[in-house]
């Protein structure tokens, strides 16, 4: 027998199997470039001048942070008399700056940050700038009272929504649940005129104050479809040998639901945790159309805000405070990836 007859498919096999590998790894490391490279240009950009913003290039040359420190009164000369080290080369110094005192020279210009007797000058101060200027510090202080406020209830009305269609039995169980599946079939941009009439309603007949405050940023979004169906789904994979365990020992639904299904339910819960807590901090839409002061105006608002005052020639700032804003989501990612990981990863539980 011809042995060369017998490997050729075999090697065939290996050869193709290998260069489906090779074409799998090519995509998804093309994928991951293409997801990876508008992030890092983001954070580059941010720390870029605004003449390096504007040249388009990919990183920049001034330093991460300068201090230059004084002593009392030097701060408080003119510049025609005295030029201190921060004012660089490439500063153009004329007839009007050399009228200023050094302090407001900083102060006018956009690359220095004055603090006391001190001029800090590089990358960060676009951050210091940008926090100042967009009044980032009210907007974070809203987001994260909206945010905890929807995730709280997003998870206390979705965990007893998810047992009552997994594990009790009640008419018209099935409709329902197949009714709450096709609501998500509906775009999000199509409820807001449903949710924006139901809070007017109750803004008449209550005493509660909705418009411009947190009932109508909240409120709405706390009866989440996606999250009834992905913990009902989990809750459903639980055996009935430990609910009929449960019953016998007495336990009402209840205890079994806090006492056996929720240590059981760590992995979705914090999925939808995740998931929920990117949905609230991202939200611009509905908080544009439900307020008309920045008392609880998300974060997201103060960047839209931020980004459309500072117009098209400030891009290094407008980068400074979009990477303001994904801080948090990106402690929260960090914080949890190893987690989220496994629980995404995870498809029911062992017997």
């Amino acid at each position: 027998m011809d042995n060369s007859a017998v490997k050729t498919p075999g090697g065939r096999y290996l050869f193709s199997q290998r260069l489906g590998r090779v074409f799998i790894y090519v995509v998804l490391i093309l994928g991951a470039f293409a997801s990876i490279v508008p992030f890092v240009w983001m954070l580059s950009a941010s720390l870029m001048t605004r003449n390096e913003a504007l040249s388009s290039q990919l990183t920049t040359k001034q330093p991460l942070l300068e201090r230059f420190v004084y002593s009392e009164g030097e701060l408080d000369e003119l510049l025609s008399e005295n030029i201190p080290d921060f004012v660089k080369e490439t500063d153009a110094l004329g007839v009007h700056e050399l009228k200023m005192t050094a302090r407001e020279y900083a102060n006018q210009s956009e690359i220095y940050w004055v603090a006391d007797d001190s001029v800090y000058r590089g990358g960060l101060v676009n951050y210091l700038f940008a926090w100042s200027e967009g009044n980032f510090s009210e907007f974070l202080t809203n987001s994260v009272q909206i945010t905890f406020i929807t995730l709280a209830g997003q998870l206390i009305f979705s965990i007893m929504a998810a047992y009552a269609f997994a594990r009790i039995n009640f008419p018209g169980r099935n409709l329902i649940f197949g009714i709450l599946l096709s609501s998500m079939m509906i775009p999000g941009m199509v409820t807001m005129i449903p949710n924006f009439i139901s809070i007017t309603w109750f803004q008449r007949i209550g005493p509660l104050q909705w418009f411009d405050n947190w009932p109508a940023l909240t409120i709405p979004f706390m009866g989440s479809v996606f999250a009834i169906f992905l913990l009902r789904q989990f809750f459903a994979q639980i055996p009935d040998d430990l609910f009929d365990a449960a019953q016998i020992d007495g336990a009402s639904h209840w205890q079994f639901l806090w006492r056996v299904v929720l240590p059981l339910s760590k992995a979705p819960i914090l999925v939808l945790t995740v998931l929920s807590f990117i949905g609230s901090w991202n939200a611009l839409a509905w908080p544009l159309l439900v307020t008309k002061t920045p008392d609880w105006r998300p974060i997201a608002v103060g960047l839209f805000y931020f980004v459309d005052a500072e117009a098209g020639s400030w891009l290094n700032f407008q980068m400074a405070g979009a990477v303001v804003t994904i801080i948090p989501i990106l402690i929260l990612y960090f914080l949890t990836q190893r987690q989220f990981t496994e629980s995404i990863s995870r498809t029911g539980l062992k017997g």
